[in-house]
């Protein structure tokens, strides 16, 4: 008869790896059965080859719809992964056991009438949270003295962190900090650790509540367990290791009970199915921590792995490697410094009855000698040794998706390694591997990989593209789901550029779309993408939309070449939206609103800037057609029609004489003072130089302030001076020095006589007064 054995363990945790480690090498199975999908057992041989390293994941997906998937991590200190790299070394059979993904992801699982909850991230296997295992005696053990049905926690709480629970009972702010305590820092023997596990887990589920969102799936779940033991046990295995969430150790231990066979049975019977595909991908630190949104992960991965990797010489090594992270960011962090936070570690630690400093300790420890207090160094710190950065590797033989191998071959072509380090890269579009590299991270960021953020570029030249590379394991699952559009990252890219071409509404929408094909070479989805944004500009009333579209197609047009890029296709589309913006403009700005006019205004002078850039005279004097008509409008907010008036004369569409009497007609009386103001803040925002240059335009503007009555002046002068506030200093001084010249305001057409010595003088006493005293002279010394 088989000897069957369970082991509770927590997911990821160097003290319940260490403890499962020993228990199974004195246990010495014939049969390792592991809590993970079933689906990829297929997959299991290639832990054990010298390319795995972790943390990596198991990914399971629907190939028709990959973003319906599950992820199950492991790291090197997670107690599946040393199980299960002991039995591939040991050369025993190992099986995964938990309900198969092709039941959980298949459409209409879950009880009658309920939807099954979607699964982005798999729910924590344990079913307990972090909880995984430990050196505890007894369930005794969690408690500190104070009344447990005083501490009893709320069923539902119970079914989602009993480890929280028990460490609310123990005094501890929260499950990881009072596990890393009595467990993962812990020195000495385990005693029979699983066992009071098996015990504290009996006793938590006897008051906890289903969950009922949960409670069928946990119940296959744990019925597909019972019945992959049972199987084991009749297939002649003497000594069965059974791995699985802690939670789930009283429910499996039923796995012998009368009448439990077939009510497991009934419960399996008649699940739907839906075909699943499996993959080993690389992971992080990073991700596998609980700040990452992962259910079943732990705060501090980097911690753990120091204590896995170094047992014995913890507290020096981390300590250490603090005071090494310091002094490459150019900080103070001497030898001495090191020894004084070792010794302050301890010294805490054995004021709180521990054998050896936890991670708590060394974090103190660290931020009173290594960081003086200071939050901005100890937050360094804590990225990058208490969460950390490292990043799995997989086989390259590992089995994928064609984009993954795509991706693959590309990275090896490009010289472009995923990584955890973040780097930035300056690429010269002028040489073939540079743009190729270009051409490769736009088209990422189509299928949602956002490897690469582009920068703005140091230097001059359009040839110079700055982009920041930073990698997430997590994005493994957006290759698979591109698969679904291509088999290659360029074809799947133009798969996501046509779909969302169908999908936009405006023309705007669709030339960004463009700009995207032109960056990343996908000239071959450019026609569609071309055609659909002629169709939707053909009927589109609104002339807004238009002008935004514009200014990106004009710029790829005038200089998308530098991409070796064909802009033809995109130049004829700014040839039909140029006269159908201009021939809407001045019906779009009829009856707009102080901020609807600020708006128009933008779109106008970003057009204006478009057309020029592309210096073609037919364009241009279409767009200077409507700007001019736009400019006659008497009932058109001041701030459009100033600012129309101003790129006419900078144009030299308009002379200065006729931009002056424009300027006279919209500042007179009969226009009103309000009005008056918002034309002057389109016409000059943002630049003096007409002012400066434009004969008489300064004259004009002059008179016109000083012939406003006081009180009109004062409530206009906020905007007055909103306006001249956009004008660059040293155009304001220029615009000063003009007017404080003898005559200028005689020039200007305004009354008086310019500057007025005499009454300049009027104020020197009185500065004198405020500025100090006059030096004394030779006779007051006498």
């Amino acid at each position: 008869m088989s000897e069957i054995r369970l082991f509770g363990i927590r997911h990821h945790g160097p003290g319940s790896a260490r403890s499962l480690r020993a228990a199974l090498d004195a246990f010495d199975p014939d049969c390792l059965l592991i809590e993970g999908p079933p689906d990829a057992e297929a997959l299991i041989p290639l832990a054990a080859q010298a390319g795995m390293v972790p943390p990596v994941a198991l990914l399971v997906y629907r190939p028709d719809r990959p973003r319906d998937c599950a992820f199950f991590p492991y790291a090197g200190f997670s107690p599946e992964w040393v199980a299960l790299r002991g039995a591939l070394t040991a050369e025993i059979a190992v099986r995964f056991i938990d309900l198969p993904h092709a039941i959980q992801l298949a459409d209409g699982f879950g009880p009658p009438g309920v939807a099954p909850p979607g699964m982005p991230e798999p729910p924590p296997e344990d079913g307990a949270g972090p909880l995984d295992g430990g050196p505890v005696t007894s369930a005794a053990d969690a408690q500190t003295g104070d009344d447990p049905e005083a501490l009893a926690p709320a069923p539902a709480a119970l079914r989602r962190d009993p480890l929280g629970e028990l460490a609310q009972a123990a005094g501890y702010p929260d499950g990881e900090r009072w596990w890393d305590a009595l467990v993962e820092s812990r020195a000495g023997a385990d005693g029979d650790v699983f066992g009071a596990i098996a015990e504290a887990m009996t006793a938590l589920r006897e008051q906890a509540e289903p969950d009922p969102d949960e409670r069928f799936r946990e119940e296959a779940r744990e019925a597909h367990m019972r019945q992959a033991i049972r199987r084991a046990a009749k297939e002649g295995f003497a000594r069965v290791a059974v791995v699985c969430g802690a939670w789930h150790v009283p429910a499996l231990a039923l796995h012998d009970a009368r009448g439990q066979a077939g009510a497991d049975a009934a419960t399996l019977k008649g699940l739907p199915k839906t075909k699943i595909a499996c993959a080993w991908a690389p992971w992080s630190y990073e991700r596998l921590a609980t700040a990452s949104g992962y259910r079943a992960g732990v705060l501090s991965p980097e911690w753990y792995d120091t204590l896995w990797n170094h047992e014995g010489q913890v507290a020096a090594r981390w300590l250490a490697r603090a005071a090494a992270l310091l002094r490459e960011a150019d900080l103070d962090a001497s030898p001495a410094s090191v020894i004084e936070a070792a010794r302050l570690a301890e010294a805490l630690a054995g004021f709180r009855g521990r054998a050896r400093p936890s991670l708590d300790d060394l974090d103190e420890a660290a931020q009173a000698t290594l960081c003086f207090a200071d939050p901005g160094p100890m937050a360094l710190i804590r990225r990058k040794l208490v969460i950390g950065e490292r990043l799995g590797a997989t086989p390259p033989d590992s089995p994928g998706t064609p984009v993954e191998a795509d991706f693959e071959a590309q990275c090896r072509r490009l010289r472009l390694k995923p990584g955890a380090d973040a780097g930035e890269i300056v690429l010269d579009l002028r040489k073939e591997t540079d743009l190729a590299r270009s051409h490769f991270l736009n088209r990422l960021r189509l299928i949602g990989i956002p490897w690469g953020d582009r920068r703005q570029a140091r230097g001059r030249g359009t040839f110079k593209e700055s982009w920041f590379l930073a990698w997430q394991p997590e994005w493994v699952v957006e290759l698979v789901a591109a698969s679904a559009e291509g088999g290659t990252v360029a074809e799947a890219a133009a798969g996501r550029v046509r779909a969302s071409a169908r999908r936009a509404e405006r023309v705007a929408e669709l030339a960004g779309l463009i700009g995207t094909l032109l960056d990343a070479d996908l000239g071959a989805a450019g026609a569609e993408v071309v055609q659909a944004l002629d169709d939707r500009a053909a009927v589109s009333a609104d002339v807004f939309d238009l002008m935004e579209a514009l200014p990106p197609l004009a710029e790829l047009a005038r200089y998308g070449s530098v991409r070796s890029s064909d802009t033809a296709p995109v130049l004829a589309v700014v040839h039909g939206l140029v006269p159908r913006a201009a021939a809407g403009l001045v019906a779009a700005c009829q009856s707009l609103d102080d901020e609807a006019a600020a708006a128009a205004k933008a779109r106008i002078v970003a057009v204006s800037r478009a057309v020029a850039l592309l210096e073609e005279p037919g364009l241009r004097a279409t767009w200077q057609e409507a700007l001019r008509a736009l400019a006659d409008q008497e009932h058109v907010h001041g701030r459009v029609v100033g600012r129309a008036v101003r790129l006419l004369y900078d144009e030299r569409a308009l002379c200065a004489d006729e931009a002056g009497d424009r300027l006279h007609r919209a500042l007179s009386r009969a226009a009103g003072a309000t009005a008056a103001a918002a034309w002057i803040e389109g016409f000059l925002e943002e630049s003096g130089t007409a002012l400066i240059h434009g004969q008489g335009l300064l004259a004009v503007v002059d008179a016109w302030l000083c012939g406003l009555d006081a009180e009109t002046f004062d409530g206009l002068l906020p905007l007055v001076r909103r306006t001249f506030a956009t004008i660059v200093p040293a155009e304001r001084r220029a615009i000063g020095e003009a007017l404080a010249r003898p005559g200028g305001r005689t020039e200007a057409g305004g009354p008086g006589t310019g500057f007025d010595p005499q009454r300049a003088d009027r104020v020197l006493p009185i500065l004198r007064l405020l500025l100090g005293p006059e030096p004394a002279t030779t006779e007051d010394a006498s």
